[in-house]
């Protein structure tokens, strides 16, 4: 058994040490490219149960991939994003929604808030960004001599300088900062107190005009990043491309057949789209000579809207139930992950934080908690998952407090066993009290750490902008002006009593209806 152990320790060792030497050497580092999908369901891509004729791509990429089963992130958009960029819990970086939803009627209801108002007695809402003083992946490898990009919707922060994507390490952005984009007008609703439609679609930074489906111009984006950057052989990149698709409206794409009545024809016709995005993505990184040295991670940020996207799992986005928070989620390094095979190990988003840091030999000392934990040894070696404890939700958000410890996961009141009831269909806190107890203790010690509501005052100024981005609005291009005026001019002036252009918030566990 001695010697045993000691083989396995040299084995361990021995990868750490190979994957520390290859981060500390810039032409061995890996290109990082991860994509990541909005709103698809855990059964929709054909590699889970789906139709295979709508992802040949991403069924083509599971084949060569390790596939991680018992992947989690957070239930809704922003905060799955937000621990990505800084391997923090959401309710820690003010990503987790009791900034973004200040501005949303049935979440004001729901979180006993009032509309903000500005010094003119104006209503309008909370900034929702991610903290300034957080430090992002971005910013992390950014330090350790890789270039960054942003290619697709930012999700945290949309007006502010220093809450944009290049205020927070990324050295090249393209795409949208708002939740959900119309993807061929390139507006957006702007959150309450108006409903009309705000310009949303930037490069670097700058409001550009541009005319074809939104998915299809991020891949194109995504391949010319990849051409570019494949040339600079002695600087590695981190390419992050967040899709905006499955993500409403539910815009079908060009070319579209089917009945523009039927909307699961059309989330096939996104879904659809959204693998041929990924398909040129994976092939920009073949035809320029550079699979070899690159890690890609397709994944995506939360459940789908439909519980019957979610089988075999119960729940939906904006619940913690397993079809809220469990996703699939591929990893292809050549040499580096073995094709075709599977790890059931617990991870959760933010783990990829500290993973990107070890493989790009960056610092992984910083001031702030970092909850992400290194997979480096899960991943691309045979050490089990180190990840026992997920805290999904604390209270303040409208959400149910949710933790998983182990095999048991907490949810509200409600406890479950994940090993023996994958499917969340037996309730059983009644029959183990002291479990509870346990949990619900961790739970409240965990909430304890979350900063107070009211560390972020700030307004959005004006209300209604024309275009996202303070420094953008100041002096809007008359071509973008006339645009969101044409679509304005479309909408209706005054909402029916009860009615609203946003999902409504959560009631407790019953929310598979978004």
């Amino acid at each position: 058994m001695r010697i045993h152990h000691a083989v396995l320790t040299l084995a361990c060792l021995a990868l750490s040490s190979s994957l520390s030497s290859a981060a500390g050497e810039a032409g061995s580092r890996p290109n990082l490219v991860f994509i990541l999908a909005d709103d698809m369901g855990w059964n929709q891509p054909g590699f889970n149960g789906g139709k295979k004729e709508l992802t040949p791509n991403l069924d083509k990429l599971a084949t060569e991939s390790l596939k991680l089963t018992q992947f989690y992130t957070h239930s809704v958009c922003a905060p799955t994003r937000g621990a990505f960029l800084t391997g923090r819990y959401a309710f820690r970086n003010w990503m987790d929604w009791r900034s973004e939803d200040f501005g949303k009627p049935s979440y004001l209801k729901a979180l006993g808030l009032t509309l903000a108002h500005n010094d003119r007695g104006e209503p309008t809402r909370r900034i929702h960004a991610l903290d300034t003083s957080e430090r992002t992946i971005a910013e992390a490898l950014k330090e350790a001599g890789y270039f960054t990009a942003l290619v697709g919707k930012w999700h945290c922060g949309e007006w502010l300088e220093e809450h944009l994507p290049m205020g927070q390490g990324f050295m090249h952005q393209y795409g949208h900062y708002a939740w959900g984009i119309d993807y061929f007008t390139k507006t957006i609703v702007h959150n309450a107190p108006a409903r009309f439609a705000v310009y949303d679609w930037h490069r670097n930074q700058k409001p550009i005009r541009e005319e074809g489906y939104a998915t299809d111009l991020f891949a194109a984006e995504a391949e010319r990043v990849i051409a570019t950057r494949a040339r600079e052989k002695d600087k590695p990149f981190f390419l992050y491309v967040p899709f905006n698709a499955v993500h409403g409206p539910l815009n079908p794409p060009p070319g579209f057949a089917g009945d523009k009545k039927d909307p699961l024809a059309i989330r096939d016709a996104m879904l659809k789209s959204l693998d041929d995005g990924v398909g040129r993505i994976l092939d920009a990184i073949e035809k320029n000579g550079i699979k070899e040295n690159t890690l890609v991670v397709f994944t995506n940020d939360n459940g789908p809207v439909l519980e019957s996207m979610s089988t075999p799992w119960r729940g939906t986005k904006n619940t913690t139930f397993e079809g809220g928070v469990r996703v699939p989620c591929l990893l292809r390094w050549p040499g580096h992950t073995k094709p075709g095979t599977s790890n059931d190990g617990m991870i959760f988003i933010s783990d990829f934080y500290s993973t990107f840091i070890t493989l790009g030999g960056a610092k992984h000392e910083q001031e702030r908690k970092v909850d992400g934990l290194d997979m480096t040894e899960t991943l691309f070696g045979d050490k089990a998952s180190p990840r026992k404890e997920i805290v999904f939700e604390v209270e303040g958000s409208v959400r149910l407090p949710t933790i998983r410890r182990g095999n048991w996961k907490l949810m509200g009141d409600m406890l479950f066993n994940i090993k023996k009831d994958p499917y969340e269909k037996k309730d059983i806190a009644k029959e183990n009290p002291g479990i509870v107890k346990r949990l619900a203790n961790r739970l409240a010690k965990v909430n304890s750490e979350s900063p107070p509501l009211g560390d972020k005052p700030l307004l959005m100024d004006p209300p209604l902008p024309y275009i996202y981005g303070l420094k953008e609005n100041e002096k809007p291009p008359e071509w973008l002006v006339k645009h969101v005026d044409a679509i304005r001019a479309t909408q209706p002036k005054e909402w029916k009593p009860g009615e609203t252009p946003w999902p409504q918030a959560p009631i407790g566990a019953n929310a598979n209806k978004q």
